[in-house]
């Protein structure tokens, strides 16, 4: 058994120079390469992360003005809508009262060449009278005066 421990003791004695090597190894390998390169994975890393975050706030701003430009384009259409009944219920209302005004005028111009028609009537029966008259008396002349011959 001691022959054993003595030869383990040399095996770990020859093993420390080793040990000491890769222990060295690793150190430097850690210092001068895998630091360096985890700060590089790092900003990269922070790079595209803050990259994907503003692409984010971006795409949210984006979908806010739409949101807002889509409720102002409801929002106008509304508007327009509105102005136009408004347009069409004044246009509507000034049909109406051309209509009622021709009807006025024409109403009165009806009457007005009634009253005329009247007028004439009148006129051409006093003239009917006068030339009845007249004509009886012709008549009644010629009859009588026919008879007289």
């Amino acid at each position: 058994m001691e022959q054993t421990l003595s030869a383990l003791g040399g095996i770990l004695v020859r093993a420390i120079p080793t040990f000491l090597l890769v222990l060295f190894l690793y150190l430097y390998l850690k210092r001068v390469i895998f630091r360096p390169l985890d700060n590089v994975l790092g900003q990269r890393y922070q790079a595209t992360e803050g990259a994907r975050q503003a692409a984010a706030a971006g795409m949210e701003e984006a979908s806010r003005k739409a949101s807002e430009y889509s409720a102002a384009l409801s929002a106008a259409r509304v508007e327009i809508y509105r102005i136009q009944e408004l347009e069409r219920n004044q246009l509507r209302d000034q049909q109406a009262g051309a209509v009622r005004e021709g009807r006025q005028r024409s109403e009165a111009a009806v009457k007005e060449g009634r009253r005329q028609l009247d007028a004439e009537v009148e006129s051409l029966k006093r003239s009917l009278a006068l030339e009845t008259e007249t004509l009886a008396i012709e008549i009644a002349q010629a009859v009588l005066g026919g008879s007289r011959s």
